[in-house]
């Protein structure tokens, strides 16, 4: 699996969470940039990316919006 750094890199749908997934402020701005001011992390939502390698950032995206229609 290709190395990503999640610091540096540009993060879209498509990029492949990998076992060095980091949250960082670009992760961040890639999910403010979708869904807006109202995107935060938390803990179980940050434990599920960390856990979901081999999945993509569109997976997470996909992820987020279900636990936001879930609340």
């Amino acid at each position: 699996m290709e190395k990503v750094d999640w610091h540096k890199n540009d993060i879209d749908d498509s990029t492949i969470i990998t076992d060095s997934y980091k949250t960082t402020q670009n992760v961040r701005r890639y999910f403010k940039s979708k869904f807006g001011e109202q995107f935060k992390f938390d803990r179980d939502f940050m434990q599920w990316i960390k856990s979901s390698v081999g999945l993509t950032i569109g997976d997470a995206s996909q992820e987020w919006i279900r636990r936001q229609d879930s609340k």
